[in-house]
C-alpha cells in the first residue's frame, strides 16, 4: 500500500468520524427535543389532572350544598304535612263531635229508634283491623255511619266496600240485623248527595245546629 493510499484511507476515516459526530449530535439533540415534548406533554397532562380532581372537590361541595338544600326542603315539607294533618284532624274531630251529639240527643235515625250509640269504636280481628265513627244499635238494626268534616267520592266508595265488609267481618254477631249505612259531612257536592243516595246510603248534613237526613 502506497503512502498516498493510506493518507487517502485515513482522510475518508476522519471524514466518517465527522460525519458520525454530526449523526450522534443531531440524535441528542432530537432526543433533546423528544424529551422536552414528553415533559412538556406530561405537564399538560398533570394540569389537566389537576383540574379535573378540582372540579370533582367543586362537583362533591355543590352535591353537598344542594343535598342540604334538600334536606332543609324536606323538613319544611314535613312541617306543612303535619300542620295540614294536624288541621284536618281537628276538623275531623269536630264534625264528629257534632254528629255524634246531635244523634245522641234523641237517638233515631231514619225515622228508627235505636237503644245504643257508640263513636269511634275500634276492633281488630287477625289482619284485618277498622275504626267506625258512629254505629247505632237496637234489637234488630244497626247503622254504621262514617263522617268527614267533607265528604268526597272515595269516601262514599270505602263505605260501601271496605268500610262495610269490614264490619261484617268484625262484628258478626249483627249479621242478621238491618244493615243501614249513613255519610255524614258538614259539605257534601250535590252530585255526591244525589250518588250516595243512588247507592242505598243515608245522606246526614249539618243545618245550623241540628242534623239533616236524606235517604231513599
Amino acid at each position: 500500500m502506497t503512502e498516498e493510499r493510506l493518507l487517502e484511507i485515513i482522510a475518508k476515516t476522519f471524514e466518517g468520524i465527522a460525519e458520525l459526530k454530526e449523526e450522534h449530535k443531531k440524535t441528542e439533540e432530537m432526543m433533546h427535543r423528544t424529551f422536552a415534548e414528553i415533559r412538556e406533554d406530561q405537564r399538560k397532562t398533570d394540569e389537566q389532572i389537576k383540574k379535573t380532581f378540582e372540579g370533582i372537590a367543586e362537583l362533591k361541595e355543590e352535591r353537598k350544598e344542594t343535598y342540604e338544600q334538600m334536606k332543609r326542603t324536606d323538613e319544611r315539607l314535613d312541617k306543612v304535612a303535619k300542620l295540614v294533618g294536624n288541621m284536618s284532624n281537628n276538623q275531623g274531630d269536630v264534625a264528629e263531635e257534632f254528629f255524634y251529639n246531635s244523634l245522641k240527643d234523641k237517638q233515631e235515625l231514619g225515622g228508627i229508634k235505636y237503644d245504643y250509640i257508640d263513636k269511634n269504636i275500634t276492633r281488630t280481628k287477625g289482619k284485618i283491623a277498622d275504626e267506625f265513627d258512629i254505629v247505632m244499635i237496637n234489637g234488630k238494626d244497626v247503622a254504621i255511619i262514617e263522617v268527614k268534616y267533607k265528604a268526597h267520592e272515595r269516601d262514599l266508595e270505602k263505605l260501601l266496600t271496605k268500610k262495610y265488609n269490614n264490619f261484617k267481618e268484625l262484628y258478626p254477631m249483627y249479621s242478621d240485623y238491618n244493615h243501614h249505612l249513613g255519610l255524614a259531612s258538614f259539605y257534601m257536592s250535590d252530585d255526591l248527595k244525589e250518588l250516595a243516595l243512588d247507592s242505598g246510603v243515608m245522606v246526614l248534613q249539618r243545618k245550623g245546629d241540628v242534623v239533616e237526613t236524606y235517604m231513599r
